[in-house]
């Protein structure tokens, strides 16, 4: 009697183990969620990097079809997608971009050495921001439009492919 009871922890431990892999396995990994396309940006204000100044999200869009882009010094995909940003630029796509979790030498530091192709830099110090877009990791894009309704968004870095994507769902 006493074995079973010994034993009893490692078969409770097995059955868990094999509940979370059988819900695992029917998860889409692929699934990103998507809570605020077709939904206004939220009303935010967020330190401008240079100066500080508090500055209301929907402001730094400039009322225009923008991208808003979260990223970070610390993030390797957000370096690798930053050509992309540079290019979107030179033709012309407004980009609000937004440091998450980062240090304002460290966001300056980064768009020095990489470039700059941000028209407003905003800093997301502690990540609340970050919250209320529901942001799921860096780097995020979101596809804003003219009215402020959030048109549709990209979790990673984003390449010229899904870069052309996402402003193809902009209206015309």
């Amino acid at each position: 009697m006493n074995r079973w009871l010994a034993l009893l922890p490692l078969a409770a431990l097995l059955a868990l183990g094999l509940l979370f892999g059988l819900y695992a396995l029917k998860r889409d990994p692929k699934v990103q969620p998507d809570a605020l396309v077709g939904k206004p940006v939220p009303e935010l204000v967020l330190p401008a990097l240079e100066g500080g100044r508090a500055t209301p999200l929907r402001e730094a869009l400039g009322g225009e079809p923008a991208l808003l882009n979260i990223f970070a010094s610390w993030c390797a995909p957000c370096e690798i997608e930053h050509p992309v940003l540079v290019d979107l630029k030179g033709q012309g796509v407004r980009i609000v971009g937004v440091a998450y979790k980062d240090a304002p030498e460290n966001t300056q530091a980064f768009l020095q050495r990489l470039g700059d192709p941000f028209a407003a830099r905003l800093i997301d110090r502690d990540g609340r921001a970050g919250i209320e877009l529901g942001v799921t990791g860096v780097p995020e894009t979101y596809l804003i439009g003219a009215d402020g309704m959030v048109l549709a968004k990209h979790t990673g870095p984003l390449t010229p492919e899904t870069a052309r994507e996402l402003l193809a769902k902009a209206p015309r």
